[in-house]
């Protein structure tokens, strides 16, 4: 029999309602039923495309006494962090108050207050490697709670008291200067990773929103150091395995130091910002590495992420079905050829390749070729004599056609695998990352069709997403809106997104959409005297403790998202108190950039655009199809100067405030650029831009 999760839309949710576990999901009901029958919370957090939350499902979950132990003395909640990031960061940070760490899938036990006292993450069904098993926390916990019940609930209150003490002091409500970034940087070098590119050791995450720093440090300051470590950063990436090398797409990190062997999920989130970094890296440097990546992230965005509705769906699993090797699909007899999956699921198997696999689908002489040019050996880069495909640096020029025919036939062959599964849900935020990029990599390699997938997913999010208040809905799904409001990071980078189309298409509608978004960041997210983000809105569902994270990780915190559209939206329209809003969010980056500025990336972004400016840029024309008017556009989004804004139009348009009191110049298409109050003399010529733009 399904449990209650089977009336939810989520997808990760879904692929637990059947269960045996009689699963709640995260409600008011879930916690008064726990009151009622005087017994703990289990609290379970996790995503659709977690591996380690298959495996504890698998061994766990699915098994009929563990379930039947949690039934009678548990009220067990199922929550999806992608869809309730406010209860897996209020979660998350007790979890790693008490522990040292974190991840998912997450354990939590919780009094009927909700209020945690014991934390854990993945639980193996056996002890193993000085961990309990499942079944002794199970017990342990139960124990606690009917024999030293006062012991527990004064550990819960403990805990929620000292999560509510731990207020964030970001120093003054001033932005970064010269000094901090430069800091920053200084720090950035050295943690870099010199001879694989990157920060840090294994595991090795793509620093996309670290990489957009750097670009814009140079570009602002011409230092060579943050152009070398953004650009060998990212080539070291695009030849690894991190890099799909036949479909396109990146995954969500790397297991070692050189970027051979990823954690095969893909998520919406990365491949946004690293598609927009690419196309960033390819306008500073004009590499044709940095534009195949640009476009190929792209095109693998729109090819396999893009839902009926025209939004973009959150992820593709990492674990698929394990093909049936090629023996036992040509065994005569019996039922014949069998084609297909072998019914295991295994992390990686859509991806990988052996020799054999190779030769089967390429024959011996190209199979020899492929597996010299993608770094396939007998041993193998992986599992089982498997490699992950990667480019690896060797001498030797390469048949370009010949490559391009055996990528062909292997991504067709490929596609006869079982595919990983997709979680369809249309998270906003990420959608908003996902359109700025699409509208810039389609207007900077002129592809129209691009832009029409950036505009196709923004005209979802506001039909569906959107009320008449312009308050966020966090997801979709089939379109059919999801039940939980927008947190701070969906308001934000659904307002970046529109700016950077608004910039792109001309329509000023989309600067006007900002900024109703924009509008509620300020009334209902923002703290008045100090100027601090929350992550939540004030009149958002009361959690044990409102959740506020500064810290760049997998995407930008809703605090450092806000800070960048605040600014953009600021610089479109001249507004003060957008900008002083800016200024003031930026205070926690001059804090935590010269100490930590891997996990506040996208806010070392923002104060660069803020210390340049950022510029405004008016291109004032007969229309976007006249040719004049079409170079000045496209002059204007090549420019590096950080955060610059960009509105186009008519000279007695509307559409921007910027175009205001522009006319032409000598009755020919004008740019007219400016920043802190001082402007250039306006000009016709695309060159005396561009250097206007890149000084």
């Amino acid at each position: 029999m399904p449990n209650r999760l089977a009336h939810e839309t989520s997808p990760y949710l879904l692929q637990h309602a059947d269960n045996p576990v009689d699963w709640w999901p995260w409600s008011a009901e879930a916690f008064a039923e726990a009151r009622e029958r005087n017994v703990p919370v289990l609290l379970s957090i996790g995503y659709s495309s977690c591996h380690w939350c298959h495996v504890m499902a698998h061994e766990s979950f699915e098994d009929q006494q563990t379930a039947e132990y949690l039934n009678a003395h548990y009220v067990s909640v199922k929550v999806d962090r992608e869809e309730r990031p406010d209860v897996d960061a209020v979660y998350m940070e007790a979890v790693q108050a008490a522990t040292g760490h974190g991840g998912w899938p997450m354990t939590v036990f919780l009094t009927p207050d909700a209020e945690p006292f014991y934390f854990g993450t993945y639980f193996p069904p056996v002890p193993r490697q000085g961990m309990p098993s499942f079944r002794q926390v199970l017990q342990g916990v139960h124990q606690a709670w009917e024999e030293r019940r006062e012991e527990v609930t004064e550990v819960a209150g403990k805990i929620v008291r000292d999560l509510a003490g731990r207020e964030i002091s970001y120093g003054d409500a001033r932005t970064p200067g010269e000094q901090e970034l430069a800091q920053a940087l200084l720090a950035l070098t050295r943690e870099y990773d010199p001879q694989r590119g990157g920060f840090g050791g294994a595991p090795k995450f793509p620093p996309s929103m670290v990489l957009e720093f750097l670009l814009r440090h140079h570009a602002r300051t011409g230092a060579e150091g943050a152009l070398q470590m953004a650009r060998d950063t990212c080539e070291r990436m695009a030849r690894g395995g991190i890099y799909d090398q036949l479909g396109g797409g990146f995954a969500r990190y790397s297991v070692d130091r050189d970027w051979i062997v990823p954690h095969f999920e893909k998520m919406l989130y990365d491949n946004a910002l690293l598609c927009r970094v690419y196309a960033h890296l390819w306008r500073a440097t004009g590499s044709e590495l940095a534009r195949r990546v640009a476009l190929e992230t792209a095109d693998f965005m729109v090819r396999e992420l893009r839902t009926n509705e025209g939004g973009f769906a959150s992820a593709l699993d990492a674990d698929s079905e394990e093909e049936v090797p090629r023996e036992a699909r040509l065994q005569k007899g019996g039922g014949g050829r069998r084609e297909g999956g072998t019914g295991k699921h295994v992390e990686g198997a859509y991806y990988v390749w052996t020799p054999e696999q190779l030769r089967e689908v390429l024959g011996e002489q190209d199979a020899e070729l492929a597996a010299q040019y993608f770094g396939v050996t007998e041993e193998g880069t992986f599992e089982h004599g498997q490699s992950v495909l990667q480019l690896p640096q060797q001498d030797g020029l390469f048949d370009a056609g010949k490559i391009a025919s055996i990528r062909e036939r292997l991504l067709a062959k490929r596609a006869e695998r079982p595919a990983p599964g997709r979680d369809d849900k249309v998270v906003a935020a990420w959608n908003g990352l996902a359109i700025a990029a699409l509208a810039e990599t389609g207007a900077y390699f002129d592809r129209p069709d691009l832009v029409e997938a950036a505009l196709a997913a923004a005209d979802l999010l506001v039909r569906l997403h959107l009320d008449e208040q312009a308050r966020l809905t966090r997801t979709s799904k089939d379109g059919h809106a999801g039940a939980n409001a927008g947190v701070l990071e969906d308001y934000a980078d659904v307002a970046e997104g529109f700016l950077a189309l608004a910039s792109v298409t001309g329509e000023g509608v989309w600067l006007e959409f900002a900024g109703f978004l924009l509008d509620h960041v300020l009334a209902r997210f923002t703290d008045e005297e100090s100027g601090a983000l929350f992550d939540t809105a004030a009149d958002a569902e009361r959690l044990i403790r409102r959740p506020q994270d500064p810290t760049d990780n997998a995407a930008p915190s809703g605090w450092t998202a806000a800070a960048s559209a605040l600014l953009g939206y600021a610089a479109h329209t001249g507004s003060g108190p957008h900008r002083t809003a800016a200024e003031r969010a930026l205070g926690v980056v001059k804090a935590l950039g010269p100490r930590v500025p891997r996990f506040i990336g996208w806010g070392l972004a923002a104060a660069e655009a803020a210390l340049d400016g950022p510029r405004e840029v008016a291109i004032v024309g007969p229309s976007l199809d006249h040719e004049g008017t079409r170079t000045l556009h496209r002059t204007a989004l090549l420019g590096t100067a950080p955060g610059a804004v960009v509105a186009v139009g008519a000279p007695e348009s509307e559409e921007f405030p910027l175009l205001a009191d522009r006319p032409l110049v000598g009755g020919e298409p004008a740019a007219y650029v400016c920043r802190n109050f001082t402007c250039d003399a306006p000009t016709t010529e695309a060159e005396r831009l561009r250097a206007a733009l890149s000084d």
